[in-house]
């Protein structure tokens, strides 16, 4: 339900039966808002109408105002920012003499004016966005951008190089700016199923936009005579048109409207890291983020140099490399929300950051020894099949870079606090653009030891895997759901039904019946959040299975009559969860089945619920009786391949039962019912 006002404080006007549907869906970006202002109750009424599936697709956003006027203001604010910067950089490098600006260091000039905004302002630009309805805060950014262009297309006309230098200072205030709008405005008009495809949609587009924005400046400035006067209108012609889409930006109410602001960069920058670390996953997962940065910051640096010295190519070699590394990036962000099956699935980062490593390392392989040629051109340089290999590496390693940043974005919004959302994101701006520069500095002194290209490129990879692993060793949640997002593609067909049922926010019970062994893996699956699980204290002493539980903090539970303070303990530790906000699962059985029928449930549930009553869902793993993890034929684990590999296991998830509503009896026939097959009929299991 929509947690924006509590029933006590309806606002005027307001009928209790538009009341009880905004209630009846509850959304993270609206939680804490008011429903006395007008354009609060537009927004929570557009979540609380809003459904996971009244599209197929990632693309159908592209469709609705919430999001398509939101994607091309941004997309033509990345790609105006490179359309300018590129333009300037051949400008000052291959048409003009600057003594002050010489052509070698331009492009490196240029990169660290443009970014230092990021280092001065971001806080500032966090605390803006939180105070105040972001759909403004994106207007009046874009009106500073059509501003800024005017200013840059005078400069442009007049050949005045000090002028664009300093827009190119304002062009990174304005994305400084625009930064934590950027992924604060998605979690308050997108729900948990939307959140990955439309981070990967924006991912996308912002590639593409770059992408794009240097091919138009190239081509621009290149044009003999006029193409600084071409540059100037096609500037000022693209912050236009991203102040119009900007104009239809749905309303974004503000999250923390009583914030003070501090207008100083110093102390707000501190106090920002500080508040993102008070939430360890958020905070680490934007250290993963800044690594991604440096990662890419070093084969994007080095693009130039490596077409030429190591390629043998020519400059258009360097834009073929930048195409598909832009594209793999694409691709890959737009793949995140088909893997994820429209889930925030943070098992992807693991595989991302593999995929990363292995085709970085073997970029060097295919790099290290090619043939010396004339410089090539485009044609020349694809004709020869070695190269091939090398954009191969090229586009898989941006493209698990894409898998690997997406749904670190994603959770980020979803687990920040909505009122310190857009701060979080600006800490967020902050370190990406300290890892950037300290990435700078690394490959700088790797190359002034004599570091061929090949072999930067090959300590990156080395490095991101040690980085990884330390990542996820720290947060073993990536860890788990990598395993669990491999164990229910790999090892079985895994699908679930109705699990919009499994609420995002706040705390609940989750009851499940206990086929096998696994069945916490598959249920850590179809989760968008961690699940803390009451176990068989005998579980935890199997191999493998029982490491992979106490990474995922399960918690141990023995018989009363067996060990009575395992047995407190284990119920002290579980009201703690419930307290904290977090999901609890429970197996009612009290133990894995071993003749594939529903057992009786015990009464543990209600021990909880007398204290701390929380909505109770009920779930059903099916057909997994009679896999190599279930005690068919008396004994777990012990006949390999015994259904095969893809074998189609599902889940079931029922409506959540108020507390009130809860008894063992009502839990079981609920999980009865939701083992019926499809067309309702009853899962059929051995006598």
């Amino acid at each position: 339900m929509c947690a924006c006002h509590p029933p006590s404080s309806r606002p005027a006007g307001s009928s209790s039966a538009t009341l009880a549907r905004l209630e009846g869906k509850r959304h993270p970006g609206c939680r804490g808002l008011p429903l006395q202002s007008p354009t609060n109750r537009t927004v929570c009424r557009s979540h609380a109408l809003s459904s996971a599936h009244d599209h197929p697709n990632q693309f159908a956003l592209l469709g609705q105002r919430r999001f398509a006027p939101f994607f091309w203001t941004q997309f033509l604010g990345a790609g105006n920012d490179n359309l300018f910067k590129f333009a300037f950089t051949v400008m000052v490098t291959f048409k003009l003499s600057v003594s002050w600006l010489p052509p070698e260091t331009a492009g490196a000039i240029i990169a660290g004016v443009f970014i230092l905004p990021f280092l001065l302002f971001s806080a500032t630009s966090g605390q803006l966005t939180d105070k105040y309805d972001k759909t403004r805060v994106i207007q009046w950014v874009k009106s500073l951008e059509v501003a800024i262009m005017l200013l840059a297309a005078w400069g442009f006309w007049t050949t005045n190089v000090p002028v664009l230098l300093a827009c190119v200072f304002f062009m990174g205030l304005h994305s400084t700016l625009f930064g934590p709008v950027k992924f604060a405005y998605l979690p308050q008009h997108l729900n948990e199923r939307e959140l990955t495809g439309g981070n990967g949609m924006v991912e996308m587009g912002t590639f593409v936009a770059i992408l794009l924005g240097q091919v138009a400046g190239g081509l621009l400035i290149a044009i003999p005579e006029a193409g600084r006067h071409y540059v100037a209108i096609g500037c000022v012609t693209v912050a236009v048109l991203g102040r119009l889409t900007a104009q239809f930006v749905p309303p974004s109410p503000s999250t923390d409207p009583g914030l003070k602001i501090n207008w100083n960069p110093v102390t707000e920058t501190l106090s920002n890291l500080k508040l993102a670390h008070g939430n360890i996953v958020v905070y680490r997962s934007l250290l993963g983020i800044s690594w991604m940065w440096f990662f890419g910051a070093v084969f994007l640096s080095e693009f130039p140099a490596f077409a030429k010295q190591v390629l043998h190519g020519d400059e258009h070699v360097a834009s073929l490399l930048l195409v598909v590394f832009s594209v793999g990036i694409g691709i890959g962000s737009l793949m995140c929300e088909m893997l994820s099956k429209r889930h925030v699935e943070i098992g992807l980062v693991p595989l991302g950051a593999i995929g990363m490593t292995i085709f970085a390392v073997d970029l060097y392989f295919a790099s290290r020894s090619l043939p010396p040629a004339a410089s090539l051109g485009v044609a020349e340089f694809v004709r020869q099949p070695a190269h091939w290999r090398v954009m191969a590496d090229l586009g898989l390693l941006s493209l698990f870079a894409g898998i690997y940043s997406v749904p670190m974005y994603a959770l980020i919004q979803l687990r920040s606090v909505p009122s310190h959302r857009a701060r979080i994101i600006a800490a967020n701006n902050i370190l990406n653009a300290l890892f950037m520069i300290v990435s700078s500095l690394l490959v700088g002194l790797l190359l002034s030891l004599h570091f061929t290209i090949p072999q930067v490129f090959l300590a990156t990879g080395l490095a991101n895997a040690v980085v990884a692993t330390y990542i996820f060793l720290l947060m073993p949640e990536y860890l788990l759901r990598f395993i669990a997002f491999i164990a229910t593609r790999l090892i079985y067909r895994f699908k679930v039904i109705n699990d919009e049922h499994i609420p995002t926010q706040g705390a609940a019970i989750l009851v499940c019946n206990h086929v096998s062994f696994v069945d916490a893996v598959l249920l850590m699956a179809a989760s968008p959040r961690p699940i803390r699980f009451i176990m068989d204290h005998r579980i935890f002493k199997i191999p493998v299975l029982g490491t992979l539980f106490k990474l995922a903090k399960a918690i141990p539970i023995a018989p009363q009559k067996e060990d009575p303070a395992a047995y407190d303990r284990a119920f002290a530790e579980a009201r703690k969860v419930l307290e904290e906000g977090d999901l609890l699962c429970i197996f009612p059985e009290g133990g894995i089945t071993r003749d594939g029928r529903l057992q009786e449930f015990k009464g543990g549930v209600m021990k909880i619920l007398q204290t701390h009553p929380v909505p109770v869902v009920p779930m059903a793993l099916r057909n997994l009786w009679g896999s190599f993890f279930s005690r068919i034929d008396g004994a777990a684990m012990t006949k390999p391949f015994r259904r095969g590999i893809f074998s189609s296991v599902g889940l079931a998830v029922g409506e959540p039962l108020a507390a009130a509503d809860v008894s063992p009896q009502r839990l079981r026939e609920r999980v009865q019912d939701l083992l019926g097959s499809e067309d309702g009929t009853v899962q059929q299991v051995p006598a």
